[in-house]
């Protein structure tokens, strides 16, 4: 028994206990384990807690789960087969998480962690626009207002047309796809308060309804009609839904707003872009 004993006793006759086991002391891939349940947010706050977390933070199998489960395919269509081998998951996720434009900076994705998949932004010059060049009908505007800093303003027409298309990768999942929308010419004024000029401009919105449809190429269609209200404000007319059941294969998308009622003309209309959210259906 003494012999057990005389490990603790020093030079100095001064018992030395063994320390309590620490954060320090788990397995790494324990902790990278435990991390890859948690939100990214409270990944990078843990990171700070020693070495051993932040190492583990850093670990592909965190991030792995943070990732679209088809993030191969979008790396290498974003960035080039040569980032797929060079980076790690979490540098896929930092790069996936910002803005990245694609087809001649008309288009952008992005890892949309507050809805939880990949969000697309298409800009009104991806767009196939009736009368677009012609600035009788059309100006185009530089704004802040906009992600893409430019709009495009309806001044005046009898006949309207706007179709898109796009084909993308989505990960598996439900989205909705919306045109964003403003009645009345935004800008700002004197101090950054916001004004509404040529209100007045705004016209043949309330005569006959806006026809938005969506079709996709395994098999959505959605087809709505609404008459255009909610002057001086941005907003977000939905267009319709589709679901992704193969994230391996390109989502073919067709989508357009219309007003060809040429028994009165329409104007004062504000063209944004259209987004493609992940709804909320698939976050259920």
């Amino acid at each position: 028994m003494g012999a057990g004993f005389s490990g603790l006793v020093n030079n100095n006759s001064v018992i030395e206990y063994p320390s309590k086991p620490g954060l320090g002391d788990l397995p790494e891939s324990c902790i990278a384990l435990v991390l890859s349940r948690l939100d990214p947010s409270e990944i990078c706050k843990l990171a700070c807690v020693n070495n051993t977390f932040r190492e583990a933070s850093l670990s592909d199998v965190v991030w792995e789960s943070k990732l679209p489960e088809n993030h191969h395919i979008l790396v290498k269509k974003l960035f080039g087969v040569a980032c797929l081998k060079a980076l790690s998951k979490k540098e896929i996720f930092d790069r996936l998480s910002h803005p990245i434009r694609f087809a001649a900076d008309t288009k952008e994705v992005w890892l949309d962690k507050s809805r939880g998949g990949v969000s697309v932004a298409i800009s009104w010059k991806g767009l196939k626009i009736t009368g677009i060049d012609d600035r009788r009908y059309w100006t185009h505007i530089y704004t802040h207002e906009s992600r893409f800093q430019t709009i495009a303003y309806l001044q005046q027409i009898w006949w309207l047309e706007i179709e898109g298309k796009l084909e993308f990768e989505f990960p598996v999942g439900a989205y909705s796809v919306f045109f964003r929308l403003h009645l009345g010419r935004a800008s700002k004024g004197l101090g950054g308060r916001r004004i509404i000029c040529d209100a007045e401009k705004i016209h043949g919105w309330d005569i006959k309804p806006v026809k938005f449809q969506l079709e996709s190429s395994n098999g959505h269609h959605a087809i709505s009609q609404c008459f255009l209200d909610g002057q001086g404000k941005w907003l977000h007319h939905h267009v319709g839904d589709f679901v992704v059941d193969n994230s391996s294969i390109p989502t073919v998308l067709k989508f357009s707003m219309a007003q060809i009622d040429c028994t009165h003309t329409k104007g004062g209309l504000c063209l944004d872009s259209v987004f493609i959210f992940p709804s909320r259906q698939s976050r259920n």
